[in-house]
């Protein structure tokens, strides 16, 4: 058969933008124009840059036109880590307090010279052993989640917790309500599954949830995906009343809530989880992935009790159990009150390098908590985002725009900042380079 006219168009499109002919940031016609140069109609034209759009070579702005993409700029992807060894890293977070390798050398000695060693070689029950799953229990107690063992599991993390729950309650086609800009490990599990995600959009106090209610009446809603506490990556924290009301709207339309509580601690005094508040209807997950150590891939989620064989099911397809040295560490250092040494730690962590951006960027906008580990920093309508990623990389600074956390065709001009990953002397200068790249991005 012979290719359709616009498959042309899009192949030497393409081939244009990678060979470089095409900079990044360069603003191509509009799809009036290109269908009269190309002589196609104008839903032709759209077809063209829509599949430009999905290869990853053009970034579509409502009401301002298609632009090339920066294609060797780092954060573009969903926790995309193809950053220069020598970068200061602001696209991802991987919080470290001085003294953790201590922590840990400690405790693989006294594992090595206490119980029984033979146990940890072994295949482990698929949602964990009762003893870890119990030390989680009085963890969650200590954040206002009261549950008992027997609703908890183990997994490897809280985004594997994500994937269980997603994979057990949710099949291909199945409509998930999520807000405007969300979590990217989200997106992607999404697009693995086939989910359907319908976005919220977001306000300066979360999810608006008149917008929430007029989606459960119009389609069918299977479930939510909502970070209350300490959201990523805008930071708000949910007041009790919109919780309650978060609530009540998903009782009254049979849709379950996914409560992702990854990085709920760093919020102190927070109102009660939605698990606690609709214990029948939310999943929580959450880990010791951000509050202790990235590489300790250690995750829980609490169901409710006619959902457990469910996710344990899940557990087993995936990884079969999550390995008993990691989960022996992690239930020790729950116990002996290791992970709420480190979180006191972290908060303190955060808030300095939260008073840090407020120094250096002063008077430009921002959005955040006071307490968390990323800032989002909104633009200029004028500035283009993966100029000023591309002007950043080539001094050795890594951030992240938008495009990985929008669930919405129109990506809003901003970027987002990692401020846990680096030294306070590192994260200066590289937040002075941001301010100066973006302050001078409006006058390109």
């Amino acid at each position: 058969m012979r290719e359709p006219k616009y498959k042309r168009v899009v192949d030497a499109f393409a081939a244009r933008i990678r060979d470089g002919g095409w900079p990044a940031g360069t603003r191509l016609p509009t799809h009036r124009r290109l269908a009269a140069d190309e002589g196609i109609a104008v839903v032709t034209a759209s077809r063209v840059y829509a599949e430009l759009e999905a290869m990853g070579l053009v970034s579509c702005e409502q009401g301002r036109g298609t632009f090339v993409r920066d294609l060797a700029a780092p954060g573009e992807g969903a926790d995309e880590r193809s950053v220069a060894a020598d970068a200061v890293d602001l696209s991802f977070n991987s919080p470290s307090i001085p003294g953790q390798a201590g922590l840990l050398r400690q405790a693989l000695r006294d594992l090595a010279t206490a119980g029984d060693l033979d146990a940890l070689l072994r295949y482990q029950p698929h949602r964990g052993r009762a003893g870890d799953r119990a030390a989680v229990a009085r963890h969650l107690r200590r954040r206002g989640l009261e549950t008992g063992r027997e609703r908890v599991l183990i997994v490897d993390g809280a985004q594997h917790g994500l994937a269980v729950t997603a994979m057990a309650l949710l099949r291909a086609g199945d409509v998930v309500a999520v807000d405007a800009l969300t979590y990217p490990g989200f997106r992607v599990l999404a697009r693995t599954l086939g989910l359907d995600l319908a976005p919220l959009p977001v306000t300066a106090d979360g999810p608006d949830l008149d917008a929430f209610d007029r989606l459960c009446r119009r389609r069918r809603v299977r479930a939510m995906y909502a970070m209350p506490t300490l959201h990523n990556p805008l930071g708000w924290v949910l007041s009790a009343e919109r919780r309650a009301r978060l609530v009540e709207i998903a009782r009254r339309h049979g849709v379950t809530i996914i409560e992702d509580a990854s990085y709920a601690y760093l919020a102190e005094d927070a109102p009660p989880p939605l698990a606690m508040l609709a214990p029948e209807a939310t999943v929580y997950v959450s880990g010791l992935s951000k509050s202790v150590a990235t590489g300790l891939r250690f995750g829980f989620a609490v169901a409710p009790a006619e959902l457990v064989p469910a996710l344990e099911s899940a557990i087993r397809s995936t990884t079969w159990n999550t390995p008993a040295l990691t989960a022996a560490i992690a239930r020790r250092w729950l116990d002996d009150g290791t992970v709420a040494r480190l979180e006191v730690r972290k908060r303190e962590d955060a808030r300095q390098r939260q008073a840090l951006a407020s120094e250096v960027l002063a008077g430009l906008p921002w959005t955040g908590h006071p307490s968390s580990y990323f800032r989002w920093l909104p633009l200029a309508r004028d500035s283009r985002p993966d100029r000023i990623v591309a002007a950043l990389a080539r001094r050795r600074v890594a951030v992240a725009t938008a495009e990985p956390f929008a669930t919405t065709p129109a990506v809003p001009q901003a970027l987002r900042l990692a401020l846990g990953s680096v030294g306070l002397t590192e994260l200066r200068s590289a937040l002075e380079a941001v301010r100066e790249e973006a302050e001078g991005d409006v006058h390109r």
